[in-house]
């Protein structure tokens, strides 16, 4: 009876070995079929063309590490006019763009209640000076007490200070023109009404400009009063010298930063509220420097071909601060590399290329 069940049992381990080698068979088979359509279907390697391209070696050279900041051209000379009392706008003879000199009329203003306490304050101090005049005369008759005179002269002097008080506000229905100069804005108009400290217009005067920056506070230890920045207006690409004018003691605690004023040339192609670029030199260091037109840009990366085995093999470089046409790298470059300087924008990774001059 074991021989029987010993017997059974091979036969049954006979029979899963055979189908496992079948399966193994039909699977190898299989991956076979694929890895030959793969071969039909995937498309022979196309040879690249040979580019001719300018090289040039990349070596290390010793100069002053700079840093660009943005500014904002302004005028030296800018005033915000406001009103110091309440009351309607009656007269604005003032455009925008409106030269206007100084002490010219820019806001009048009604206030007829003003008017109403300058003259009720000088009636009462003429009342006050009369009564003061007649007890003089009754002093002098022996007629009147020193106290009396003594207290109607206060009266007096405080009528006097009330009308003169009176007076001041009544001059404030006019406003004029601080200094010389032209209309920038006219937040008001006619028929308005002006209170307090509210703008009416904003007016400059641009025969003096300057620049105005926020430095870091990293760099503003290196910046003086006196000190000679570049400036550089993109818009009209103008590249001019100024002078630092002022430097605020102490800096922004939310941007970390401390504002700069540096006065510029007035120049006929400049105008308030353009964009500027300040420069402003750091230590010495050993840097490279590429052309800028080596250096090409694809989304958020920065690439550049380093030629190596008569090849142009692709890489992802840091790039810094741009002085002229050139441009500092920070990481992806060592010195001695050969780099594609001219036609590297249409080079593909490990295409042939020939140095050309």
């Amino acid at each position: 009876m074991p021989v029987h069940e010993i017997g059974f049992e091979g036969i049954q381990v006979n029979d899963m070995i055979q189908r496992l080698a079948k399966v193994s068979l039909f699977l190898a088979l299989l991956v076979l079929a694929g890895c030959r359509a793969d071969e039909k279907s995937s498309p022979k390697a196309v040879d690249l063309p040979v580019a001719e391209v300018r090289t040039m070696t990349v070596a290390a050279h010793e100069g002053h590490l700079q840093t660009e900041v943005v500014g904002t051209v302004r005028a030296v000379n800018e005033a915000l006019i406001a009103s110091k009392i309440t009351g309607t706008i009656a007269e604005m003879p003032v455009v925008l763009g409106s030269v206007v000199k100084k002490d010219e009329l820019l806001v009048k203003i009604s206030a007829a209640e003003i008017s109403a306490r300058v003259l009720q304050a000088q009636t009462q101090m003429e009342q006050a000076r009369r009564n003061l005049e007649r007890e003089q005369k009754l002093l002098q008759k022996q007629a009147a007490t020193p106290e009396k005179v003594k207290s109607l002269e206060e009266m007096y002097a405080i009528a006097e200070a009330a009308h003169r008080e009176a007076f001041s506000m009544l001059s404030y229905t006019t406003i004029s023109a601080p200094f010389d100069g032209v209309i920038t804005s006219k937040i008001a108009s006619v028929g308005d009404l002006a209170t307090p400290g509210a703008p009416l217009l904003r007016m400059e005067n641009s025969d003096s400009l300057q620049v105005e920056a926020s430095i870091p506070e990293a760099l503003i230890l290196q910046i003086k009063t006196g000190d000679m920045l570049g400036v550089h207006i993109p818009v009209v690409g103008l590249d001019l010298q100024g002078v630092v004018a002022e430097i605020a003691p102490v800096a922004d605690p939310f941007s970390r930063t401390a504002t700069v004023k540096i006065n510029i040339d007035s120049l006929p192609q400049l105008r308030t509220g353009q964009f500027a670029r300040v420069i402003i030199p750091g230590s010495m260091k050993e840097s490279l420097f590429v052309p800028s037109a080596a250096v090409h840009t694809f989304g958020q990366m920065e690439r550049i071909f380093v030629i190596s085995d008569n090849k142009a093999h692709l890489r992802l470089i840091r790039t810094g601060a741009g002085i002229g046409d050139q441009v500092e790298i920070l990481a992806g470059l060592d010195p001695g590399e050969v780099i594609a300087v001219t036609n590297s924008s249409e080079l593909v990774d490990g295409q042939p290329v020939k140095a050309v001059q």
